[in-house]
């Protein structure tokens, strides 16, 4: 299964990127970094430059349609320049549409909350986001990973990188079970 990997030119906390990718390949599947612009991204561990990472496709000419399911890594600035990117937004909310499975992680739900994904959705985040998730109709909970249920396909979410562990495995299993499903 091709798993898009949505970031940010900058701000991605690279351990909320490179953990989930390496769970997706080992699991088989294709990682595959989309970001707002070609070339690379800069990751971040916490407020600190690390690594970059080459991009494989432009968001605006990416479709939601050639994925089995879509990750949202976290980082302080990464989900606000995504959330300020139209085509990034509609990008995450056409997985909604299509009823494709999707994890998010940290501060990744304020993508979530711009694309007007999380009303009547219980979900988890970095603490600092439970203000806006509820702003947006959603429920916050505080627990390591959450998976929803809620209309059409499935959204999981974790808190922090302390959680990442609980949080691939769980994305894994959820996207391998929307896949049979629609098999």
């Amino acid at each position: 299964m091709r798993i898009a990997f949505l970031a940010a030119p900058e701000g991605v906390e690279q351990v909320e990127l490179t953990e989930p990718w390496q769970a997706a390949r080992d699991a088989g599947h294709e990682p595959v970094l989309v970001s707002t612009k070609p070339g690379e991204i800069q990751a971040f561990n916490h407020l600190d430059k690390a690594d970059t990472f080459p991009v494989d496709e432009v968001v605006a000419d990416a479709s939601a349609d050639s994925f089995g399911g879509l990750v949202l890594p976290g980082g302080v600035a990464n989900p606000d320049f995504l959330r300020m990117d139209a085509k990034a937004v509609a990008f995450v909310k056409d997985f909604f549409t299509r009823g494709l499975p999707v994890a998010a992680i940290c501060h990744a739900p304020w993508t979530l909350v711009e694309a007007d994904v999380v009303r009547g959705r219980e979900l988890t985040s970095w603490p600092s986001l439970r203000t806006d998730i509820r702003n947006a109709g959603g429920t916050w909970v505080d627990e390591r990973v959450k998976v929803c249920d809620h209309g059409h396909n499935k959204l999981v979410t974790s808190r922090k990188p302390d959680d990442l562990k609980a949080f691939c495995e769980t994305y894994l299993e959820v996207f391998a079970e929307e896949t049979r499903q629609a098999a």
